[in-house]
């Protein structure tokens, strides 16, 4: 299971450990990700997935999982998340 975000894309980062005796070791930053489950109003079920805890704060600002989705960028979603959006869509058109 890689270590990067559903929703946002965003994955570890790389640099240097520097000592005080300025020795330089390289290092990761891991984003903090967490296993959710997401209530989506369109679908009427839970959609569990792995997000970063600051995409968790953007669905909660947005309104829900369904609004962040329709506003999200296809190249930064997972394919699982892609499928999620794309049922959403087709839910709200036929409603």
């Amino acid at each position: 299971m890689s270590r990067r975000c559903e929703l946002t894309g965003k994955g570890p980062m790389t640099g240097n450990n520097v000592s005080h005796a300025n020795n330089k070791t390289r290092r990761r930053w891991l984003p903090n990700l967490n296993e959710v489950t997401l209530q989506s109003e369109s679908l009427g079920r839970g959609i569990k997935l792995r997000i970063s805890a600051a995409a968790l704060r953007s669905v909660d600002h947005r309104g829900g999982i369904d609004a962040f989705l329709a506003k999200a960028r296809d190249e930064e979603l997972s394919p699982n998340a892609l499928k999620v959006k794309k049922e959403i869509a087709k839910v709200q058109v036929t409603a």
